[in-house]
């Protein structure tokens, strides 16, 4: 089977200087990949790189058989509503919708509205109650677990995470991986995930350590 997301010698510069250079990386679908480094190493510009959301200066990045690199920004747009989900550590969730409407709003921009479905994923990450509330009614770690709903509401190809447990209770942190784990193992989502948790790195099929020299 085919690599989900598949990195070929990608390298990425700050003018002269490098935040990475000659990375490799094939992600198999159901495959759980941890990258852990240094504070400053580079690593959420790589999800952003595997995301085509970041410009990259030497190599490829492959997503599900489609190379980003000749894709106009519209057009990589249109690939990650369809195939990503990507948990970033700024939430990026709408303070004019409730939980539900954002959680939703995944669904919607790919015209498959699924009321049943969003309510699952809230129930299981423990936001069941909360569907009516508006972000600023939210704690830190309520609004990280809605931004990880939204996510994973339309069953990405690939999950991308930059520290999604970071603002979360032990309790809560285990749970989210659960529901990450669980689009791997249960859907088939390839599942990139940047942490310091040793919690989350132990559940990884690989964990890789990136540098300013690669992986």
């Amino acid at each position: 089977m085919p690599p989900t997301l598949h990195l070929t010698q990608l390298s990425k510069h700050y003018g002269a200087m490098p935040v990475f250079s000659g990375v490799n990386l094939s992600v198999a679908p159901g495959e759980f990949v941890a990258i852990v480094g240094e504070s400053g190493v580079g690593k959420s510009t790589l999800l952003n790189c595997m995301a085509g959301l970041d410009r990259w200066d030497g190599g490829s990045v492959v997503l599900d058989g489609t190379d980003l690199g000749p894709l106009d920004d519209d057009a990589r747009a249109l690939l990650r509503r369809e195939k990503v989900g990507f948990v970033f550590q700024a939430f990026h969730v709408l303070g004019h919708l409730d939980v539900r409407q954002n959680v939703c709003l995944a669904l919607l921009l790919l015209g498959q509205p699924d009321a049943a479905r969003v309510e699952a994923m809230l129930e299981s990450l423990g936001l069941g109650d909360l569907g009516a509330r508006l972000p600023q009614q939210l704690s830190g770690g309520q609004l990280q677990r809605v931004a990880i709903a939204r996510a994973l509401v339309h069953r990405p190809r690939l999950i991308l995470a930059d520290e999604p447990t970071g603002n979360l209770d032990p309790t809560t942190a285990a749970r989210v991986m659960d529901a990450l784990v669980a689009q791997c193992r249960v859907q088939g989502a390839s599942l990139v995930l940047v942490t310091h948790s040793e919690a989350a790195t132990a559940r990884a099929d690989r964990v890789l350590r990136l540098t300013a020299y690669g992986l």
